[in-house]
């Protein structure tokens, strides 16, 4: 497989080998060795996610508490999505930039996002299923969300989504702004020291 880190330090786009015959095809979607190696630490994975969602559904921005937060690699089972991570770090030097990889059943990529990253992902199908490994289980008060239509943030949603499908809850998420205001976001130094306890642990 081959792994590219995004424009977004701490994550990275997965590109699997496919093997197909006249039976179908093949692919290892997840190697942690491989991933350990670009990552600098091995994900400790404590949940595993399915979602199905209607074209223009839109789900983010999501991330939450550092430590220990909660670090993802996603991808799409069948449909397509376009999955955006999100720097929320403050004083990160990527601070409220963003970047995105198509998730979809053709070249069948996955994304990783680090600790202390927002996650948001778009539905270009109908029923498209993402399936998330996560190296914490979900803790409701540690949770949280910005708005992912926020304009400062500027998240780039393509035609073929249509319509777009937010939850109740996304629509009335604070901005990016308000977030960090109320120091409600992690920070680059909280992040930093926390990867750097993941590092260590392999030493």
């Amino acid at each position: 497989m081959l792994i590219r880190e995004l424009k977004i330090p701490d994550s990275y786009e997965v590109t699997p080998k496919q093997f197909g015959d006249d039976r179908g095809l093949f692919l290892e979607w997840y190697r942690f060795d491989a991933l350990e190696e670009a990552v600098g630490h091995s994900l400790s994975l404590a949940q595993a996610n399915t979602s199905v969602s209607k074209r223009g559904v839109v789900r983010g921005i999501h991330f939450a508490d550092i430590p220990p937060s909660q670090a993802k690699y996603v991808t799409a089972t069948r449909g397509a999505v376009l999955d955006f991570v999100i720097d929320i770090r403050v004083g990160s030097p990527t601070f409220g930039q963003w970047d995105s990889v198509l998730l979809d059943e053709v070249d069948r990529r996955a994304i990783y996002i680090a600790e202390g990253l927002g996650h948001c992902f778009v539905a270009l199908s109908d029923d498209a299923t993402v399936s998330y490994l996560v190296t914490a289980p979900f803790n409701a008060p540690r949770e949280h969300g910005i708005d992912p239509l926020d304009p400062e943030v500027g998240l780039e949603f393509p035609k073929e989504a249509g319509e777009l499908l937010l939850s109740p809850k996304d629509t009335e998420a604070p901005s990016l702004a308000e977030a960090a205001a109320t120091r409600l976001l992690p920070t680059w130094d909280a992040a930093r020291a926390f990867y750097d306890t993941l590092n260590n642990k392999g030493n």
